[in-house]
This record gives structure tokens, sequence and C-alpha cells, in this order.
């Protein structure tokens, strides 16, 4: 049993020492590393290799992509003014401290998909439905907050989900295809504010969408079961919108997972949960297990659609994983109780639902702010109770950029590039 054992052991490393020199020899032909690894090669040139040889051949020698442009799908966590430009601006202190304004973000500052741009070095990405200044050159974002992937039997009023769910997004993109196409052939000046037609194909399409369609069944008294028994056809409806984008020329995809609803404050606040139900962390586990659950048929979704759209480079990125590492360990990161919103009113999470972020109220003859901001939202996790901080966003991006949480493994410059699997 040992002799067998030691055996094995040699042919262990004699394999792993193989795949060393092969991958020194990528690396020396290549002469090129887009795989960030937070470790010093002069100290650790031996780990820094290994650690690369876990990267796919393939991808240590692509070029990074060039897009031109980014066309963004999703809910609050990636809008950047629609809901504000349909429905009236989200109030000051929203956008207190990158924007010094309000920004049509439901947050103090950017949000992921404004990261995503920087990473890229493109501008922020105007909202589709916003008429003024807004500049389509570099792209478009026809996320609203309160999205969801199906569109719900109710109004805005009733359930504060917006109508414009993933499918109005996709026709929107559509109508924006081609009739920005139109408009530039006339060659007047609003053509030079609208992507060229090759930018469409070169483009990357950003997701992050379904958090909404999970809680919309939890206010409808649905049961977790019967949240998880609709989830095959929200994940039928969003890969229909992707085939649809595939038909229109789009060919690289970034595809966020659903995040720990289970630990939003709103969540914990609204619904009905025992102290069995909370978890290490103090977060909600059964919700958190539905969201686990859309996310692990998201994944086999990704995995069809990569079969059906052969074209494509399809990323789906775990931040999942990110987000709920970041409430785990929020004070070892710099960060106070991941549970307590910044802006907000009253409450065990500062957070109540009938006097939401900026909400005021008339003293005295005055409009006076009721619902304010904390004093310093960078050593927050938790903006209002429902979204992150920017500082929490900006987090959560250094992340996911490198490709640690993707699937494939690649980083975000790379996300036009098919890897075999």
């Amino acid at each position: 049993m040992t002799t067998n054992c030691s055996q094995s052991l040699e042919k262990w490393k004699d394999q792993l020492f193989s795949q060393y020199l092969l991958c020194v020899w990528h690396l020396s032909v290549c002469n090129r590393i887009f795989v960030q690894v937070k470790i010093e090669m002069v100290k650790f040139p031996d780990i820094l290799i290994l650690l690369l040889c876990l990267v796919p051949t393939q991808v240590l020698c692509l070029s990074s992509c060039n897009f031109p442009a980014i066309f963004n799908f999703g809910d609050s966590n990636s809008d950047t003014g629609g809901l504000s430009a349909a429905f009236g601006q989200a109030p000051y202190p929203h956008g207190e401290t990158f924007f010094h304004a309000p920004a049509g973000r439901f947050s103090d500052g950017r949000l992921l998909i404004d990261f995503i741009a920087e990473g890229l070095d493109l501008p922020y990405l105007s909202a589709f439905l916003d008429s003024i200044g807004s500049n389509f050159s570099h792209g478009a974002n026809f996320a609203t907050a309160g999205s969801t992937i199906r569109p719900q039997n109710t109004t805005m009023t009733q359930s504060g989900y917006s109508p414009i769910s993933l499918d109005v997004q996709g026709v929107q993109f559509s109508d924006f295809h081609s009739r920005s196409q139109i408009i530039r052939q006339k060659g007047n000046m609003f053509g030079q504010l609208l992507p060229k037609e090759e930018d469409f194909s070169q483009a990357l399409y950003t997701f992050d969408i379904g958090q909404n369609d999970l809680t919309a069944g939890y206010k409808l008294n649905m049961s977790i079961e019967q949240v998880k028994a609709y989830v095959p056809d929200l994940l039928s409806q969003l890969s229909n919108v992707i085939k649809k984008i595939y038909v229109k020329g789009g060919r690289s995809f970034w595809i966020h997972n659903t995040g720990p609803v289970g630990c939003l404050p709103y969540v914990m606040d609204r619904f009905l949960i025992t102290a069995a139900q909370i978890d290490k962390y103090g977060c909600a586990n059964p919700f958190n297990e539905v969201s686990k659950y859309f996310n692990l048929q998201l994944k086999k979704a990704v995995v069809q659609l990569r079969k059906e759209l052969p074209l494509a480079a399809i990323t789906y990125v775990d931040v999942y994983s990110v987000k709920y590492s970041l409430i785990g360990h929020a004070k070892k990161l710099g960060f106070e109780n991941p549970f307590l919103a910044c802006c907000g009113h009253g409450g065990k999470y500062n957070y109540n639902r009938f006097i939401k972020c900026g909400s005021k109220k008339v003293v005295n003859g005055q409009e006076i702010v009721i619902a304010q901001s904390c004093k310093d939202p960078s050593v927050r996790v938790s903006w209002d109770g429902t979204h992150f901080t920017e500082a929490a966003n900006k987090w959560i991006f250094d992340q996911i950029v490198n490709g640690s949480f993707s699937d494939p493994p690649i980083p975000l410059s790379l996300a036009c590039k098919r890897v075999n699997h």
C-alpha cells in the first residue's frame, strides 16, 4: 500500500513538473500575462508560474479585447438613470459621494457597471430612456431599477416593480440597433452620438437581473418551493433575450448571477425570519438558498447557450460569492456593520420601507430630508437597505475583474474570447 502511494506521488510530481515546464514555455512565447495574481514574481517565481498553469492555456496568449461599446440589461444594481428618466430622479443624497448630485443611480456613487466601463476605458453608460444629455456612441443602458426578467402582473405603484422588464429591454435594444443606423446614415450631428454598425458585434453585452423576480414571489406570500418552481421559466426568458441579441450580431456576453438576497436589510426587515434560519454571518438562509438555486440553474442555462450559440463568448460571473464574502468579512475588510444602511430612517437596520433614502417632509413650510445618509458611506456596505455603497461596489469589482470568480476564468479584458470547456 505504501509502495503504491509513493509511486502515485512520484508520478504526480513528474506530471506537475512537466506541466510547469510547458507553462513556462507558453509564458516565454506569449510574453504577455493577463491574469492578475498578487504575488511578487521576484520572491515567488515558481508559485506564480504554477498558479498561472491553473488558467486555460488559450487565455495566457490572448491579446485584450477592444470593446467599443457596452450594452447593459438589468435592474437597480446597474441602472444609471433609466427609472429616474421615466418616473422622476432618485433624490439626494443618492449620488453624493462621486457625482455630488443625483445621477440616476440608487447608491451614493458608482455602480458595478460604472467600474466595468472604467475598466474597459469607456465612458459611463447613458440610460436608454434618458433624453437629456445622453451620448450613446459607446453603448446604452437598458436597465431600470425594479426590473424583472418576466413581466409582473401588477403596477409599479402597487408593487414597486418596473414595467420595463427584460423582454421590454430586449425590444428597446432591437429598436435602438435599427434606428440608430438610420440616423447615422443621415449624417447629421445626432449620428455622432450613436454607435457604429460594427460596434454592435464587437460590443460587450452585460446582464445583472433576476433578484427582483425572486423577491416578487416572497411579496405574494409564496413559499420557498413555489419560488423555486418558476426559476426555469425565468431562465428560459433570459436565454431567449440573449439569443435574440446574438441574432442581431452580439457575440460577447458577461452575465452576473444574483446576489445573496437573504443578506439584504430590506429582506430581513420585511419578511418573517426565525432565529434558526439565520446563518453564521447573520443572513437569512432560506432566501439565500433560493438565490443559490437560481444561480445553479443559471449556470446550466449558460452551458446550454454556449452549445446553441457557437460563435458567442459567454462569461458567467459569480457575484454571489463575492458579495457574501464581503458581508461575512466586512469588518476585516475595513467596513462596519454590513446590515446597517447608510441612508435611511429608523429601525434595526436604519431601514424603513415607507421612509426610504432621501424621503422628505414639510416642517414649518419647508421641506427637509428625514432619511439622510451617514457621515462616512465609504465604511458602509449597504447604502439604503437594498443597494450597495460605491465603496462596496468597488471592492466587488476588484474581485471579479481578473476572472477569479468567472466561468471560464478569464478577466474582463478578455471577455470577447471563446475558451474551450
